[in-house]
């Protein structure tokens, strides 16, 4: 039978299981919009205000779910306005199709009206990209762009489809297709014995772990092998909720805004065991100090991440969830009572250095949405102190509820997420952790929280000011506070109130705890703009070059 390209499109996307899309109409996909229409009782569309909210909304629901997000635009500034968002996903290997449009092929290099080559521009930020050219090809690119996504180690892709090529007719579905097959790298096993090795000898085993234990689904492996061995766990950013964090041997993050268990004891462990993990400027700081003291067994299903940035004893490559199994499996059980007595005297200095404040500020905002909720929320959240208080003060027991943009670091990035993620779960609770200055930045998807009738509770940490940055300049630029007041600033909950959203201007706890309460009973969006100091900052913090046992604590 023969189809036009729009069509193929809509076909293969119910093919592939996609309930929700997220995009923008323009002259150039308005064939392939003419078919979302006829199958809106399969595919529901939802309209953002900006196509970065739509690649934002593409990537919180892939992170949400683990299935594939998908997002759609126009040609020309349509396309170029998803850069920031594939980029995004790209960095934390979050899997989303990204389609656009364009000129038809006839028109393709000649600047015509809103045409750009958004193949070269986002090819070192997608996994793989195509333009369509021949509507022929369209059902075998589509289907092998959903593989790619989603397999091996996840992340962007983007099919560029030619407005001719939606409208021009084929066969389908062609019966002559490839048959695509997850090329899972197989363990080997003389890897498997040589780590075994490794951990038996260790005395002081420290875990590491990372968005690929997560991704890889590995949440109950990683639990039974750092119970087996008796090693701590640390996490990275966007390890957040792959290890319990209620568990004793969890000592939280890792890192330049690391605790202090974590940050001391990977700097004396005899070993570190690092799974799903990139070794960034973020985690390692100064690269030569690094766990001098440690041998290094890294696991990772990208091999390309091996070696890369610290050298490594042992690898093996694969799969996190299937490797720990395997390990699991091989591993003698060991104690290190000494070591944990250590660990556990680290988190208490922690403790100490953390006092509660009496003030209005976010640990306690944080602190009581964790108590209210009982940890059972999905938290979404923007970039900056607000970003790391939301990680700190917050206790993440399972995976997927901690959604944030860690490897290029997006403000904007928090309230297009929170459609996507509130999309994928209408029945859960879906907070939005923010910040003035990045709420500034992507405000204008406040409409798709209206128009949709979204139940997100949306906070803002609103110190007047871009308060990371202001922290850095406080720290080591004697206090120049250059550009990082914005006294500018709307009244936020009076915009919320603009969108017929509810909002409130909050400066103590208890308004701030009934409001919340209210807005969970009645199931409805609220922004509650928290009113906190300036000179708030977020700690534990490492100077950058410095070694991560060299904490700024206050």
């Amino acid at each position: 039978m023969e189809y036009s390209g729009a069509k193929i499109l809509i076909k293969c996307l119910i093919e592939q299981g996609v309930d929700t899309i997220f995009g923008y109409p323009g002259g150039s996909v308005l064939q392939i919009y003419d078919e979302l229409d006829k199958n809106s009782d399969k595919i529901k569309h939802i309209l953002v205000s900006h196509e970065q909210g739509a690649a934002h909304a593409a990537d919180g629901y892939a992170r949400a779910t683990g299935k594939v997000g998908v997002c759609i635009s126009t040609s020309g500034p349509g396309a170029t306005n998803f850069v920031t968002g594939i980029a995004t996903a790209y960095a934390d290997s979050s899997p989303i199709v990204v389609f656009t449009g364009n000129v038809s092929v006839s028109m393709l290099g000649k600047n015509s009206f809103q045409e750009v080559d958004i193949i070269d521009i986002t090819k070192s930020i997608t996994k793989k990209n195509y333009i369509v050219k021949d509507v022929c090809n369209l059902e075998k690119t589509i289907k092998e762009a959903f593989f790619v996504a989603a397999s091996g180690r996840p992340g962007p892709v983007l099919i560029d489809i030619p407005k001719d090529v939606s409208i021009n007719k084929t066969t389908f579905p062609s019966n002559n297709l490839p048959i695509l097959k997850v090329d899972t790298p197989v363990i080997n096993k003389e890897e498997i014995q040589l780590a075994k090795k490794l951990i038996e000898q260790s005395e002081r085993p420290y875990i590491y772990i990372g968005g690929g234990i997560i991704i890889s689904g590995a949440e109950d492996e990683l639990n039974t092998f750092a119970e087996l061995i008796g090693a701590p766990v640390a996490n990275s950013l966007m390890g957040i909720g792959g290890f319990n964090q209620k568990n004793p041997l969890s000592t939280g993050m890792l890192g330049m805004h690391g605790n202090i268990a974590s940050n001391k004891g990977v700097m004396e462990c005899d070993l570190l065991i690092a799974i799903g993990v990139r070794f960034n400027d973020r985690v390692t700081s100064n690269i030569v100090s690094f766990a001098k003291e440690a041998k290094i067994l890294h696991i990772d299903i990208d091999q390309s991440e091996i070696g890369k940035t610290v050298n490594v004893s042992e690898q093996i490559v694969g799969d996190a969830k299937a490797i720990l199994h395997e390990l699991n499996s091989v591993v003698k059980p060991k104690s290190h009572i000494k070591w944990l007595e250590k660990i556990a005297n680290w988190k208490k200095e922690q403790e100490i250095h953390c006092l509660k404040n009496t003030k209005f500020n976010a640990e306690q905002i944080m602190e009581s949405i964790d108590h209210i909720t009982n940890g059972d929320a999905i938290i979404v959240t923007d970039v900056g102190q607000h970003q790391l208080w939301a990680a700190q003060y917050f206790s993440y027991t399972k995976p997927r509820t901690f959604i944030t943009s860690g490897g290029i670091g997006t403000m904007g990035f928090g309230l297009g997420a929170s459609v996507g993620v509130s999309m994928a779960y209408p029945d859960k609770l879906v907070i939005q952790i923010t910040g003035d200055g990045a709420l500034r930045m992507n405000c204008n998807e406040l409409s798709s929280v209206a128009d949709y009738n979204l139940p997100i509770i949306m906070v803002v940490m609103n110190n007047r000011s871009l308060g990371m940055v202001r922290q850095l300049q406080h720290l080591f630029f004697e206090k120049r506070y250059f550009e990082t007041a914005l006294e500018g600033s709307p009244n936020f909950s009076k915009l919320a109130q603009a969108y017929d959203i509810k909002g409130y201007q909050v400066e103590n706890i208890e308004d701030f705890n009934n409001i919340f309460i209210q807005a969970m009973k009645n199931r409805e969006a609220v922004l509650i703009d928290c009113i906190i100091d300036r000179e708030d900052r977020a700690f534990p913090m490492v100077a950058p070059g410095s070694p991560i046992n060299e904490l700024i604590l206050k």
